[in-house]
């Protein structure tokens, strides 16, 4: 499985959502007027990575499914 290009693509998008999670998680923290700036953005592109990310998992199980 770990030789699958799809299976990397899904591996990559998830560390992609975990960092964007992490820079919102850390833009909360800070506070004050950088949290004002990029909170809204980080969680929106959040919610697109992890949209992504569950779209390529369900592409993956249909292509690669036997049932």
């Amino acid at each position: 499985m770990r030789d699958d290009p799809l299976f990397i693509v899904i591996a990559v998008v998830m560390l992609a959502v975990v960092g964007i999670l992490l820079f919102g998680i850390g833009s909360f923290a800070k506070g004050g007027e950088f949290n004002k700036k990029y909170a809204n953005k980080a969680m929106r592109w959040r919610i697109i990575a992890q949209f992504v990310a569950v779209a390529l998992i369900l592409l993956f199980v249909w292509l690669r499914g036997e049932g």
